[in-house]
């Protein structure tokens, strides 16, 4: 099966429990539809470049997910009808990379920058 990333972004008027429970009502989605999900992040909440729908910040969560293409599809769906979701990026991979993601990962553990000329 393919495998996707995704990041959604939540309404900052929620409580964290009510942003990692919509976390675990899109996994229970893509495992209703015969996929997999291989990892999940709350990111929390954090400041936007533009508003949203009138919000200037919101909950951040990340997905992997190795799934049919209609289980993400019903996913994408049920996240463009619920009114908390505000955004959603979905991304297909080649593979998952081991251990955190980058908005995870300490600045210490980040690969350094390339120095300017």
């Amino acid at each position: 099966m393919p495998l996707y990333e995704h990041v959604f972004i939540s309404r900052q008027d929620l409580s964290n429990t009510q942003a990692e429970g919509l976390i675990e009502h899109f996994s229970t989605v893509i495992s209703d539809n015969g996929g997999k999900v291989v990892g999940t992040e709350y990111w929390g909440v954090k400041t936007m470049a533009y508003k949203i729908n009138k919000n200037r910040k919101g909950h951040y969560a990340y997905l992997r997910t190795d799934a049919p293409s209609a289980a993400v599809q019903e996913m994408e769906r049920l996240m463009g009808l619920h009114d908390d979701v505000m955004r959603v990026l979905t991304i297909k991979v080649e593979s998952h990379e081991d251990g955190p993601s980058v908005q995870m990962q300490k600045r210490d553990e980040r690969e350094p920058r390339r120095e300017r000329r």
